[in-house]
């Protein structure tokens, strides 16, 4: 594992304005070509966080999947976010993760936010993902995920003999501010529990439910503490974990050889 360079793009995104929100986040994230490695989005991007923008869910053909791929080519790094999209399944609030080789792996968040009754219109997903990106190992989730330890838990000698699941746990949201301390809070516990670096990217303004947010955005070190923090404000940051710091942890504080094992279902 090498250093790796990680950029935050905490925005507010447009309601109900696929072609918009496109527009919006390139022109935010142009600027990153040469200076980073992956560039996290909002959960639902294109969209906000609506249960009513399910009817213009795309699907995997559509562009804003292509336009995802195209922001990787361009920039050299990965690009990461949520949005809608159908399948024969369902609609899904789909974690896209893009690189610049052209390959794309997805993740569907799992657990459905029940208080917005998003679990009544969209389809949730079942399995975790683990994605290999510049020698890390980097597990992707969506917002609501942020509450269930469980399913993020970094386990031991699973996925990788020797070794734990992964080494940077993503967090991209749509999380209200009447909710922040627990996001904040939440953020710091989930990389204290699993020895890694975290990453919670949210979105500024208001949206067309009148709901404010109040970004918040951070990346979280292996022992809780915040490398970077972002306030209220539109704002893109970039950030560089060490891989040598995370490894040294690791080493003298092996709390991983004691966890617990168990099956998810």
């Amino acid at each position: 594992m090498r250093d790796l360079r990680i950029s935050l793009v905490q925005g507010a995104t447009r309601w109900h304005d696929p072609a918009g929100n496109r527009d919006y986040y390139g022109h935010l994230i142009a600027s990153l070509r040469g200076i980073t490695d992956l560039v996290l989005l909002p959960e639902t991007f294109t969209s906000g966080f609506s249960n009513d923008a399910i009817g213009d869910a795309e699907t995997m053909d559509g562009p804003t999947v292509g336009w995802i791929r195209e922001q990787a080519a361009k920039l050299g790094a990965a690009v990461a976010g949520s949005v809608q999209l159908r399948t024969d399944d369902g609609v899904f609030n789909r974690l896209l993760f893009a690189t610049p080789d052209g390959e794309l792996q997805t993740y569907d968040k799992r657990h459905l936010f029940r208080y917005a009754k998003e679990h009544e219109r969209y389809a949730a997903g079942r399995e975790r993902l683990t994605v290999e990106w510049k020698g890390w190992r980097i597990c992707p989730m969506v917002c609501y995920d942020l509450r269930f330890p469980v399913f993020s838990r970094n386990r031991f000698d699973v996925e990788r003999p020797g070794a734990l699941d992964f080494d940077l746990l993503l967090y991209v949201a749509n999380w209200p501010a009447a909710r922040a301390y627990p996001w904040k809070t939440l953020l710091r516990a989930r990389a204290i529990e699993n020895l890694c670096y975290v990453a919670g990217l949210n979105r500024v303004g208001s949206d067309g439910n009148g709901l404010s947010y109040s970004g918040d955005s951070a990346v979280i070190d292996f022992l809780g503490h915040p490398i970077s923090e972002c306030t209220d404000e539109e704002v893109v940051v970039t950030t560089t974990l060490q891989a040598a710091e995370l490894a040294a942890h690791r080493e003298r504080f092996p709390a991983m050889l004691d966890g617990d094992s168990f099956e998810l279902r």
